[in-house]
């Protein structure tokens, strides 16, 4: 039998330290995991200590501060990858502050391993794990270190990792689905504008000399569209400033809060998108608020968290009454029940969970129910895009080439009758 030194967290967060007399090492952690610690490190009396200094030292490698800002360029499957691994190494034993040392090693990110060797040190100096990942809110958000810090209350941060990085796959996947149904028209739509300019400024003015030596009454429409073309082009500067002013102007009023909010009320009322947008909130809501509860989360802190994180000033508003309602006695269902934005079925489940008990369960199906619906969603809304955008494609090149046309229809008939 050897005593192993060990630095640990307890079930109420603090850092305690002490012997433990054990075979060899693998013995002395199971038997302070036992113990509902969560250990940082362990090692033998006799073993060299860590030495003390102006910078850390990790196998052996001095690490030094260089001029990439710690935190920047992180890739969110970078953070997965690391709550994953994080997980796994401290269900198998190895101790907290060992774990991230091997993680900060083969970081990926030049900006994450050095977040990560600064955890490192703050750990090494007894700091808790969630306190250490709030200094970097850019790149660990707030469920991430809400989630962390209830699971070192709980002695529990394993399992809570596996559920994050669970979680944080299920919202990439959320994002990707979102961004595979908007891409394809909005390429298609900057093609449309971009071929209609092209033939209004490019090649239609070049028809006034033709038509006028045509002696012929022009039609309605090809005067219309005639004069819109000789327009753009004298002006073709203030057609294309205005639009990207247009798009500038829109941009920040969406940034302010009236603007944030009529526009987040658009997007969920606006026809087409209007029921993708809803069921993407909705599924977010859901998975958020059943992960943090899940995970230990108070329910008034994790309602401000989901609010923090809804993606949308309509749910953020609603979510913020029902934590007032909660904060009270109240039940939550009902300003949810009361506002437009949550169909009956979810407030029916909602009020359940709260009675049986099974609320984080019932909103795990909630989320998984509207995954699925977005899934459909986006492939529904590929094929309705598609002949959408042919048809308005049609339109305005068709009326184009229409109105290049007529004229000519106009002197054939003409000649006919001469």
């Amino acid at each position: 039998m050897a005593n192993f030194k060990y630095l640990a967290k307890n079930g109420a967060g603090q850092t305690i330290q002490g012997t433990v007399s054990a075979k060899d090492q693998t013995e002395a952690l199971s038997e302070l995991r036992r113990k509902n610690l969560v250990v940082l490190q362990v090692n033998r009396e006799s073993a060299r200590k860590v030495a003390a200094g102006g910078g850390a030292s990790i196998g052996g490698i001095a690490l030094t501060k260089g001029a990439v800002k710690a935190g920047s360029g992180v890739k969110k499957e970078e953070l997965v990858l690391f709550a994953r691994q994080l997980a796994t190494m401290i269900s198998a034993g190895i101790p907290l502050l060992e774990s991230l040392e091997i993680l900060s090693e083969q970081a990926e990110t030049v900006g994450f391993r050095k977040c990560l060797e600064d955890i490192v040190d703050e750990i090494r100096g007894g700091k808790d794990l969630s306190q250490c990942l709030e200094k970097y809110p850019k790149v660990f958000s707030n469920i991430f270190c809400s989630m962390v810090r209830a699971g070192e209350a709980s002695g529990q941060l394993d399992d809570i990792l596996a559920r994050l990085a669970d979680y944080l796959e299920a919202s990439a996947k959320l994002k990707r689905d979102i961004r595979a149904a908007m891409t394809y028209p909005v390429i298609s739509l900057f093609l449309v504008l971009g071929i209609t300019s092209f033939l209004m400024i490019g090649i239609v003015p070049k028809f006034q000399e033709v038509f006028s030596s045509l002696e012929i009454d022009m039609p309605a429409l090809t005067e219309h569209v005639l004069n819109a073309s000789l327009w753009c082009k004298d002006n073709w500067y203030l057609v294309f400033g205005g639009m990207i002013a247009g798009f500038m102007l829109f941009g920040a009023y969406t940034k302010t809060s009236v603007g944030e909010r009529q526009w987040d009320w658009v997007k969920l009322n606006v026809p087409v998108f209007g029921p993708l947008f809803r069921k993407v909130a909705l599924s977010r809501f859901a998975r958020t608020f059943a992960t943090l509860i899940k995970s230990g989360v108070p329910i008034l802190g994790s309602l401000e968290i989901v609010s923090d994180t809804a993606g949308n000033r309509t749910i953020s508003d609603v979510v913020d009454k029902a934590r007032e309602n909660v904060r009270q006695g109240e039940a939550l269902s009902e300003p949810l029940s009361q506002s437009k934005v949550f169909p009956p079925m979810v407030t029916r489940m909602i009020g359940i969970g709260e009675k049986s008990g099974s609320l984080e369960t019932l909103l795990e199906k909630i989320a998984v129910f509207y995954d699925e619906q977005v899934a459909a969603e986006v492939k529904s809304l590929t094929s309705m895009i598609e002949p959408i955008l042919i048809g308005v494609m049609g339109f305005l090149v068709g009326g184009i080439v229409l109105a290049v046309f007529l004229p000519i229809f106009e002197l054939q008939k003409k000649l006919a009758t001469s």
